[in-house]
């Protein structure tokens, strides 16, 4: 019996020898090499930006950030940046430039973020540069358009928009070409808003407009009725406005309410989006705004931007959304040529890169400022916003004179 169990305590052995000796062998009876260890995975290259997310530029700023994000999503998709995945690091700076300048240094000495993209309007974007500039960070500047920001011998921060010095050409030439004589100019009492009325007086002054008017009013201001009372007693053939979303519909409001009427109404920042006939439906027609960009415009990758950004958001883009988009296209392309995250590298392809984006032209001179990039100018018809300026451009043909808001159906 005591053999017995030897001899099963034996094949027993046997067994579980082979049986371990198996699982090392392969089909070709060669031994299996040992497992190798799983590769650790790439840290996230993190990008920071402050957004005007809530405050007066609120509207605009949620749109900027669309575009961020439907970039970012579109490049981990590809595979990342430098086969790295991007993550975004927010803050809402409230609209504020002097909060927006705190956020930038938290972004860079406590964040301690690879990279940062530039925040929404001019006022802001002015502040949060002298930070940038400090700490010697590129900023791809994606929402604004004051040269003052360009002004002051800065190395370290690039236009993606057209200057607000001619923001409102297209404006003051067709009036002109349709005979207007005098005009107008209202503007925020803040940087960009002051360089679009600056242009547009130098630009009047080229093509024989009088400006027979011009006043500053301060941000937020929550009645234009002195102003417009003002404004009607001259009856210039156009009105002006250095303007952003909120004010830009105000001041329509009650130029129909002190039934004031020039030839034509052309504001900046307002008209250019959607939100402006929501508020305003029919007071909105005949209305022209400047803008960067338009859905219809021939470029590469629109068609596909815009497919993408009504699926994600379910609402056509504007231009501060593809604004967004493109800037982030254009520091994915610095990156890329660079091949790392060295940030004078970086700053050195950025002032040197021509380039085009689903927002356009980019390519800046010596002191960062946006030199090949056109302006739009939109009229809204019948419910649509109508690209009319330039001609090469246009989806429609502008419609001068505005009629008397008595007039109107």
């Amino acid at each position: 019996m005591g053999e017995k169990f030897a001899q099963i305590r034996m094949s027993r052995r046997k067994f579980l020898k082979y049986a371990g000796a198996s699982a090392l062998l392969g089909l070709s009876g060669c031994v299996l090499p040992p497992a190798t260890p799983a590769p650790v995975p790439k840290k996230p290259i993190r990008i920071g930006a402050s957004l005007s997310l809530t405050g007066t530029y609120a509207r605009t700023g949620q749109d900027q950030r669309n575009g961020y994000e439907l970039w970012r999503k579109d490049v981990n998709e590809r595979g990342g940046l430098l086969g790295r995945q991007v993550e975004f690091v927010f803050y809402d700076d409230e609209s504020k430039p002097e909060t927006g300048a705190k956020l930038y240094e938290k972004l860079i000495t406590e964040d301690k973020v690879d990279l940062v993209l530039g925040p929404y309007s001019s006022p802001v974007t002015f502040a949060a540069s002298t930070v940038t500039e400090k700490y010697k960070h590129p900023m791809v500047a994606t929402g604004s358009a004051a040269t003052n920001i360009w002004g002051r011998g800065y190395r370290y921060v690039f236009q993606v928009y057209t200057p607000d010095d001619f923001y409102m050409d297209g404006a003051v030439i067709f009036g002109a070409e349709k005979g207007a004589k005098t005009m107008a100019i209202i503007n925020e009492n803040t940087v960009f808003a002051k360089g679009a009325a600056r242009g547009a007086t130098k630009k009047a002054k080229e093509v024989g407009i009088q400006v027979v008017f011009t006043e500053e009013y301060t941000r937020g201001a929550p009645d234009f009725s002195p102003l417009l009372s003002k404004i009607k007693a001259l009856n210039p053939d156009i009105l002006l406005g250095g303007t952003y979303l909120p004010d830009s519909v105000l001041i329509t409001r009650q130029a129909k309410e002190l039934d004031v009427n020039p030839k034509m109404f052309a504001f900046s920042v307002g008209p250019a989006l959607p939100d402006f006939y929501k508020s305003l439906s029919k007071d909105a027609e005949y209305i022209f705004g400047a803008s960067q960009w338009e859905p219809s415009l021939k470029l590469p990758g629109v068609k596909e931007f815009v497919e993408k950004y009504k699926a994600a958001y379910n609402a056509e883009p504007g231009y501060h959304a593809a604004g967004g988009y493109g800037g982030a296209q254009i520091l994915e392309e610095a990156v890329k040529k660079v091949g790392s995250i060295d940030l004078e590298k970086i700053r050195e392809t950025l002032a040197a890169m021509e380039t085009t984006t689903i927002f356009g032209k980019y390519k800046v001179n010596e002191q960062g400022l946006q030199v090949v990039k056109p302006s739009y100018m939109t009229q809204w018809q019948e419910g649509k916003r109508e690209i009319v300026y330039p001609k090469e451009a246009a989806t429609a043909e502008p419609r001068y004179p505005t009629p008397p808001w008595k007039e109107r159906k």
